[in-house]
This record gives structure tokens, sequence and C-alpha cells, in this order.
């Protein structure tokens, strides 16, 4: 039976959210599954818009571009603004606590993830290792161990501790959905 997932991941420039769909697609190359990641951001490097898609599948990708996906993260309002009406009809919204909720016909979760990594891992830069932990625990599409091996191969030396710290803060706010 096929599994596929399509997952745009929105906000600003500077939030970290391409190494966030990077790790996500290579944690799925780790669980022997098929990914492919691309990106988008504004002309500013920090504070334009941001966007990463991943498509996650256990068959081949015959399309690499996400066309509707089954997961939005948004953690701007411009983010949310642009991308809720374009997501898949049992698709889910993941908006963080700063993020004024719209009427929308899709499932919305608010989630504090930014507040999460400032005030519980003490530094508000993780916050894309926070959201990856949400959409692992949520989504399923890729394993814990995948997600912890990307990290340590991804971010930047010296800063794994905190990283994997993050990301496990984020899979225990979604698991108290």
């Amino acid at each position: 039976m096929e599994e596929r997932f399509e997952i745009r991941l929105s906000g600003s420039g500077g939030q970290g959210l391409i190494l966030a769909g990077i790790i996500l697609a290579e944690a799925a190359i780790l669980d022997g599954k098929n990914a492919v990641q691309s990106q988008s951001y504004g002309p500013e490097a920090r504070g334009g818009a941001s966007r990463s898609e991943v498509i996650i599948s256990n068959t081949d990708i015959d399309y690499p571009k996400v066309t509707k996906p089954k997961i939005l993260l948004a953690l701007t309002d411009e983010a949310l603004h642009k991308f809720k009406d374009n997501i898949a009809d049992e698709g889910v919204i993941i908006i963080d606590s700063s993020v004024k909720k719209v009427d929308t016909p899709f499932k919305i979760i608010q989630l504090p993830i930014i507040e999460t990594a400032r005030n519980k891992i003490g530094k508000s830069m993780v916050a894309n290792m926070v959201a990856v932990g949400v959409i692992t625990e949520l989504t399923k599409a890729v394993s814990r161990e995948g997600v912890e091996k990307a990290i340590l191969n991804r971010v930047p030396k010296g800063t794994e501790e905190l990283n994997i710290k993050a990301f496990n803060a984020g899979c225990n706010l979604a698991e108290q959905i």
C-alpha cells in the first residue's frame, strides 16, 4: 500500500525551515523510504518569506513538487494566509501559538513551538527542531531514530545536543494532543 506524505514548512527566513525540510527528507532516506526536498525563500535571507517542502513515500516519487500537502506548518501569520487554502482534503495545519487562527475547513493544531524553543530549551533558534519533532510524532512519516541521525548529520558541530533536546521537546508537545 502506498504511503505518501507531502509536507510544507512555511515561515520567515532565519527560522531554519530549509534545514528542517532537509532533515525530514534525510530521515526518510535513512528509514529506507524515498524523499525529495525543495525550497524557496524571499530575497531577504532573514525576515522574508521562507518555504521548504518535502515528499516522503514508500514508492517512487514521479513528480518532485508538493501540490496539495497533507501537513502545512505555518510559523507566521503571513505563511498561514499564503498557504492555508492549498492543502489536501484531509490535511492538517500546524501553527505556532503566536499565529492567529483563521477560518478554514481544515483541522488546525496550534502549539507553542517557538515558546517551547525559547523557554524550555533556552534558544528560539531551535524552533525548527521543535517543529520537526511535532511533525515526526504527529505523522509517523519518519522514525524518531532516523530524525535523530539526520539531525546529528546536519546541524552545526557543537549544537547537536541542543538540537536533539529541541526535537524531543517537539515530540513531547505532539504527544500531549
